[in-house]
């Protein structure tokens, strides 16, 4: 494993610069990559429609958040056809010809190009169930590659509620980097806290269309405050200030996203003053039933916070109370919080030992590349 070069090919750290937690669902595999002695490469691709003049600084400003954890030097950037490429944009970067001697290309970019360039691929799938709806409806034009990785559990199952796109999935639990992520107390009054994007999307499948905003999750769970004395914060990226309002009058706390977790090192404090995660699911994970979680859930469980998220389908890996609890509507949110809460210091060690247990970057690295390099 010690001379393994592998390629990561990241979605949008660079177009996405104010995302802390964004960035962080790659590099939590990014280091879980380096703690197994690999050579780690950092690929994003600059489409043709990514302004021109934009370009230099995006990159130093992603070579910077690189070199925090030093992975700077292996930045490789994929410019497709970019008429006006500014002479220094490649500055500091690897060349593409670097990346594609990898052993093995590990994909998250649905629409990357020249995948069959690389000796091996291995796709990894973190929007379960609608990574397989676009395919089929053609909404995404996903490459072959030599192996695909989906962290839903009924991928490809004959009881899932969406087709497979007619791929072969294979299961892995998302990672988190344990050693990045240690257990931090929470100081008095903190509150139970989420990191979420409010607006801008929709699911569109075999003639129905709906909602998929973390907005419409959270609507039928508005009044939670009123049932509870535990306070209940949420970091938006909104810009809507009547929905701000509302949820202010309904009891909510309201924190700008971009304010409060707009780079790695701010995403990361802000979790670790939480005294653990509440949120509510996108509808198109509680309605696919793919036992879907998400990556900042992962990043509150190895900090030691109990997370209350919502119910998203059966699973062979999450518990539904301990450290982790499950809601499926108001009344069991609130009994979940409420039991959390009760139980809080057991609760904060059960939430450290799944992230130990089932997420720990460095051994589901181990089983993704043991399959893929096979």
């Amino acid at each position: 494993m010690m001379a393994t070069t592998i390629c990561l090919a990241a979605n949008g750290t660079l177009q996405s610069p104010k995302a802390g937690g964004f960035f962080w669902i790659y590099l939590n595999w990014a280091l879980g990559l380096r703690e197994l002695g690999c050579r780690v490469l950092w690929l994003e691709r600059i489409p043709p429609t990514f302004p021109s003049c934009d370009i230099a600084r995006r990159v130093r400003q992603l070579k910077t958040r690189l070199r925090k954890f030093g992975l700077e030097d292996g930045l490789v950037l994929s410019l497709e056809a970019h008429a006006n490429r500014p002479s220094d944009a490649l500055a500091g970067c690897l060349d593409f010809e670097v990346a594609r001697e990898a052993d093995l290309l590990l994909n998250f970019c649905s629409d990357l190009p020249r995948v069959q360039h690389f000796r091996r691929s291995a796709f990894v799938d973190i929007d379960p169930g609608l990574t397989q709806i676009w395919v089929v409806s053609s909404q995404i034009a996903l490459q072959r590659h030599d192996i695909y990785f989906t962290i839903g559990e009924t991928v490809g199952k004959p009881d899932a509620l969406f087709p497979d796109a007619d791929l072969e999935w294979h299961y892995t639990p998302p990672p988190v980097s344990l050693p990045r992520w240690s257990v931090t107390q929470a100081p008095n009054g903190a509150p139970f806290t989420t990191v979420t994007n409010w607006w801008r999307e929709w699911v569109q499948y075999d003639g129905e269309s709906y909602d998929n905003t973390k907005r419409a999750g959270f609507l039928p769970f508005l009044d939670l405050p009123r049932r509870t004395q535990i306070p209940l914060e949420l970091a938006i990226v909104m810009g809507a200030k009547p929905d701000r309002a509302l949820l202010k009058a309904e009891g909510w706390r309201v924190e700008d996203a971009w304010r409060v977790t707009g780079n790695p090192q701010s995403y990361q404090a802000y979790i670790q003053r939480s005294r653990g995660e509440f949120s509510c699911a996108k509808p198109s994970y509680v309605r696919l039933q793919t036992a879907w979680i998400s990556d900042r859930t992962l990043c509150y469980l190895a900090a030691g916070k109990p997370a209350i998220v919502q119910h998203t389908g059966p699973s062979r890996v999450l518990p539904e109370r301990s450290g982790i609890f499950r809601f499926t509507d108001i009344d069991h949110a609130v009994r979940c919080l409420e039991d959390a809460a009760a139980d809080y210091d057991r609760q904060c060690r059960l939430a450290r030992a799944l992230a130990e247990e089932h997420f720990d970057a460095k051994r589901v690295v181990a089983r993704v590349l043991e399959r893929a390099l096979a």
